[in-house]
């Protein structure tokens, strides 16, 4: 985030981000609570993760609300998508106090339209304005906002995934699941989802510590060791696994190997896609999306990386299916936002219609990989732009988002994150070890 008015952008791709008491301070926060009470200009909902610093960040922003003379509804920690559920179905804006899968020193403040979307850039422009001005609305002492609780989010959330899926079927299965739910808020919802869904759970990390002790927050294999252990050993079915706010899920197979979540956002479509169709994916999820439409006569869409992007686009283009690939799957039908529980609901579900384990469904699908990493934003971006440009200059290139060069199935995207002071690099290929290549040498050419 930016806190300088010469650069008057706060919100990243997924919220404001940054360090409490040094980026977000209670000063700061209260400011950005009365201009989110400004806007919406009647009740909010607030909710948040489990982070250390939310109680802090909360009361702050609800004061602010409060103090415009906009109510606040509480809805405590629950998932993102469990905080947006609740708005969709209550048509109010909400305040998710979150920082997502970043580290534990980070939170954040992401802004809820009353349809649950992330709220987008055109509004958030709106907000940056108000606060930078500081036309703030100012109540008189006797029409200050309250605030009230409400714990049914909890209920809506899990019933509302159940209303979505094949249950019958899928507790005829009686499948036996690993969860790591990795400190974070998916703690009680998504063990209680599977319980309800007729499932033998054991779980990881299902309390809520704020300091993500057990592992760090971001659901990848590095972070995962002890669930593929778990899975691998104890003749589970599959395993599952969330960042912090458990808008994402990865997976894990019977015989231990962790599933790219581009793979499960493939699968989701394959199953769930009808002819004619539009599926809505960023620039970099992988190519077989493209062989999965082709071959059931639907097309594929490509934006920006950042799910409120995609999922504005799913909106505008009448889609029902989209998501990321990392593990971000968006089902329209549900609701149009990255959803952990409700992509867990749709895998047993698939796996229930189909009488077959993961790991032969994922084998199904048009195999390429993607080998994904990061590299500290110490330098200017443009000048890796120029230098791939001239090592790769007879791929294509694509600057949508960062710049992305192909040539056939082989492709390259380096973007700079909008949530963490670093550049993400992808590369792609039918063939890993190409893939793994061609990541090695962009990491050598970013670093020189």
């Amino acid at each position: 985030m930016s806190e300088d008015p010469k650069n008057k952008r706060l919100f990243g791709t997924n919220g404001i981000r940054g360090i409490p008491n040094e980026d977000l301070t209670p000063e700061f926060c209260m400011m950005i609570g009365k201009a989110i009470g400004t806007f919406f200009n009647g009740k909010i909902v607030i909710g948040s993760d489990n982070r250390l610093s939310g109680d802090m960040i909360i009361n702050a922003v609800n004061s602010g609300i409060l103090s415009t003379g906009s109510e606040t509804v509480m809805i405590g920690v629950l998932p993102t998508p469990a905080i947006q559920y609740y708005c969709k179905k209550h048509a109010l804006p909400g305040v998710m106090i979150t920082a997502s899968h970043n580290p534990p020193q980070f939170n954040g403040i992401k802004c809820i339209d009353s349809d649950g979307t992330e709220l987008e850039r055109t509004k958030e422009e709106k907000i940056e304005e108000i606060y930078y001005s500081k036309t703030f609305n100012v109540s008189t002492w006797n029409n200050i906002a309250r605030s009230f609780h409400d714990n049914s989010g909890f209920d809506l959330y899990v019933n509302g995934v159940m209303n979505m899926i094949n249950v019958t079927k899928i507790r005829e299965r009686r499948f036996r699941v690993a969860v790591d739910t990795g400190n974070g808020a998916a703690y009680l919802t998504t063990p209680e989802l599977l319980s309800r869904l007729g499932a033998t759970v054991v779980t990881l990390n299902a309390n809520p510590d704020g300091l993500f002790t057990s592992r760090e927050s971001e659901p990848k294999p590095a972070n995962l060791k002890y669930l593929i252990d778990l899975v691998r050993s104890g003749g589970f079915d599959f395993g599952i696994a969330h960042d912090g706010d458990a808008d994402r899920a990865v997976f894990i197979d019977s015989e231990g190997n962790f599933i790219d979540g581009d793979k499960t956002l493939t699968l989701f479509v394959k199953y769930y896609i009808k002819k004619g169709e539009k599926v809505v994916t960023p620039v970099s999820s992988s190519d077989a999306l493209e062989e999965v439409c082709k071959k059931e006569g639907a097309t594929v869409i490509r934006t920006k990386v950042g799910a409120p992007i995609v999922s504005r686009t799913m909106i505008q283009e009448k889609a029902r299916l989209g998501g990321e690939e990392n593990g971000g799957i968006i089902y329209g039908d549900h609701q149009y936002c990255r959803d952990g529980a409700m992509s867990l609901g749709i895998i047993m579900d698939i796996m229930a219609k189909e009488h077959k384990d993961l790991k032969t469904l994922i084998d199904t699908l048009p195999q390429f990989y993607i080998t994904r990493k990061t590299i500290p934003a110490k330098s200017d971006f443009s000048s890796l732009v120029e230098r791939l440009k001239n090592e790769y200059a007879e791929w294509e290139i694509s600057l949508m988002d960062g710049i992305k060069l192909r040539n056939g199935h082989d492709w390259i995207l380096a973007r700079p994150s909008g949530t963490e002071p670093i550049i993400r690099l992808f590369t792609h290929s039918s063939d890993l070890k190409r893939s793994e290549k061609l990541s090695h040498d962009v990491e050598n050419l970013a670093k020189s």
